[in-house]
């Protein structure tokens, strides 16, 4: 409902002052949030300059940035999977197809976590932030609340591109705490969410409608007033496909 959208979005400008990275919800700051890497990434960084908007302004947002106007996808060249547990039971399998010749260098840093051939990685991670008609959250392998994990670069690196636009459930973009921070937290899109075009980068997408259905049934799960899932949902293996 509207009201709940609204609550949401008190708590989270709420939250802006965090340390997490994180993906914005359509209100807030245009700064990208996906927490403290959060999309509401959990990556939120404190000295991040933001914009707010205005409630009422809401239904008129224009993204800035550099964000192509078309929002077609990626060729997809990599695949890799997610094997969840939702409760310490199994749920299903998110398959996943990502964009290497596109975002390579991002395309780079999800594979090598999901193989976790650099010693670290998703395996045994959870999904820390779930957002029903919005996003589900994971990636932080090393404090789980969104707070925490790194790339495979050993440090944040770069915005890579914004050639892709939020059009859709199903895409999996990076989480962030602002411009050029992005670690190893990452989203997967459950509706459209333009908000965050020219702020997160798209590198992949779901592949399969069974994949999408589990991502749904994670979407579904209770959450707390933080938005954290009740029954723990992990990440029990991760590959290549």
């Amino acid at each position: 409902s509207n009201l709940k959208m609204l609550v949401k979005i008190a708590v989270f400008c709420a939250l802006l002052g965090s340390s997490a990275a994180w993906a914005p919800v359509p209100t807030m700051s245009l700064r990208s949030t996906l927490g403290r890497v959060s999309v509401f990434s959990s990556r939120l960084k404190p000295s991040l300059s933001s914009v707010r908007v205005p409630l009422r302004q809401m239904s008129n947002l224009k993204m800035t940035g550099s964000a192509s106007d078309g929002g077609q996808e990626g060729t997809v060249v990599s695949k890799v999977y997610l094997d969840i547990e939702i409760g310490g039971m199994p749920a299903g399998t998110i398959n996943i197809g990502l964009f290497d010749n596109d975002v390579p260098k991002t395309a780079a840093n999800f594979k090598g976590l999901c193989t976790s051939q650099y010693g670290f990685g998703y395996e045994g991670s959870s999904f820390h932030r779930i957002i029903k008609d919005f996003m589900i959250q994971g990636g932080d392998f090393t404090r789980g609340d969104g707070t925490g994990g790194h790339s495979i670069y050993n440090d944040n690196f770069n915005d890579e591109n914004f050639k892709f636009r939020h059009t859709k459930p199903g895409l999996l973009s990076m989480a962030n705490a602002g411009p050029d921070t992005n670690g190893s937290q990452f989203f997967i899109t459950t509706v459209a969410t333009p908000w965050l075009d020219g702020r997160h980068v798209i590198f992949g997408k779901v592949l399969d409608e069974a994949s999408m259905k589990v991502v749904s049934e994670i979407e579904k799960q209770k959450t707390d007033a933080r938005d954290r899932p009740i029954a723990g949902v992990r990440i029990a293996r991760s590959g290549l496909l």
